[in-house]
């Protein structure tokens, strides 16, 4: 029996792994959504459901699974490429059971297309349910697991097992910030624009409207689900020319954030709340002169869109970080922060030397719409 009476279906695959995975997907549903609300959107991740009922613009269906097992984060700046290896050969090695099951579930949502961002499982499954699937993505885990040679024999088939299930992939898009053949895998591949969330009010509305200082720089902590270990926010206010905006949620607790009473200059908002009051994670992300954060996809692809300059820290041993670092001072103004500095709370003078840098010139982050188009089309031309 079918989950869903509308007559074309996408089901989207998501990975689990940190938020962007699914932040940029939910910005590709809302597309869908609102220029062909005809079409159903169901959607299989291990990712946060909150993550989808706040973002996601129209109803869908949303059904907890696991999809992949991305890597083993020992925190927010640190992976233990071992832990990773094991893990993802422990749930690859019975890739094909678990593609049997995902197709008969396919069969019963009345799947028309089957995109994936970027689990394998997604177009192994398709493949058996004979259904036409979509890769979306900057990087493959193949290409992300191969960095680790030194710790393969612990998965002596994960790089083959998973490139054969992408070769089933109909076609792909490839996003910007993709390392060197990382994309190989794909026969038909076509690039796209950035996928990326854009604010919806103007910096200077939202900081009014939040009780956010105009007189000097604000500095958004961007760590995503992995948390932040301590950091000395008395040596980061104590300058007196940054405000520091940090975030935190009920939902999904991380690190304990220090009191406004303590830091006056340091500005910390609850997440649900800020939503009913008609701000999202963008909004922030826009009225912020800086986002301190470590490279990601997500976060990068949001100040590229709301021209916002970008301070970053390493990310452990991270195949996709060196290819973040080289691009990013062609999107954004930039600057590297060490570790040992970001925990000291010395980051004045990184600061400043972000804001004296030139504007880079703007570029297209519009990719949502393209792709949701194809996705649109080929949903309707599918079984």
């Amino acid at each position: 029996m079918k989950s869903m009476t509308r007559k074309h279906t996408i089901v989207f695959y998501v990975s689990g792994h940190g938020f962007g995975h699914a932040s940029r997907q939910i910005e590709i549903i809302n597309a869908i959504t609102t220029m062909y609300p005809d079409i159903g959107v169901i959607v299989r991740t291990a990712a946060p459901r909150w993550l989808f009922d706040r973002s996601v613009s129209s109803p869908i269906t949303v059904h907890t699974g696991e999809t992949d097992t991305g890597v083993v984060q020992i925190d927010s700046l640190r992976v233990d490429p071992s832990a990773s290896i094991k893990l993802a050969w422990k749930f690859h090695r019975t890739l094909e059971d678990r593609a049997k099951r995902e197709a008969l579930l396919l069969e019963r949502y009345g799947a028309t297309l089957v995109v994936g961002d970027i689990p394998p499982v997604a177009f192994t499954s398709a493949a058996l349910a004979k259904i036409p699937s979509v890769a979306i993505g900057n990087f493959t885990w193949d290409w992300i697991y191969q960095k680790y040679q030194a710790q393969l024999h612990l998965g002596p088939a994960l790089l083959h097992t998973i490139r054969e299930a992408y070769t089933a992939a109909e076609t792909a898009w490839q996003l910007p910030l993709t390392g060197a053949d990382s994309f190989s895998v794909f026969s038909n591949i076509t690039r796209a624009p950035f996928v990326a969330r854009h604010a919806r009010h103007s910096p200077a509305d939202t900081r009014k409207a939040l009780s956010l200082p105009s007189d000097r720089p604000l500095i958004l902590v961007s760590f995503g689900r992995y948390g932040l270990q301590a950091v000395n926010w008395s040596a980061v206010t104590q300058p007196g020319d940054l405000g520091v905006i940090l975030t935190r949620d009920p939902i999904d607790p991380g690190p304990t954030l220090p009191t406004i009473e303590s830091h006056p200059r340091l500005y910390t908002f609850d997440i649900p709340t800020l939503a009913t009051q008609g701000f999202d994670y963008a909004d922030l992300v826009a009225a912020a002169d800086i986002v301190l954060t470590k490279p990601g996809y997500g976060i990068i692809a949001e100040c590229v869109a709301n021209r916002t300059g970008l301070m970053f820290t390493s990310r452990g041993d991270f195949a996709e970080y060196e290819v973040l670092v080289n691009a990013m001072p062609q999107l954004l103004r930039c600057t590297y922060l060490a570790q040992k500095d970001l925990f000291a709370g010395r980051w004045s003078e990184a600061a400043q030397n972000i804001m004296t840098q030139p504007p880079v010139l703007k570029v297209r982050t519009d990719g949502a719409q393209i792709i949701a188009k194809d996705l649109a089309l080929r949903a309707s031309s599918g079984p």
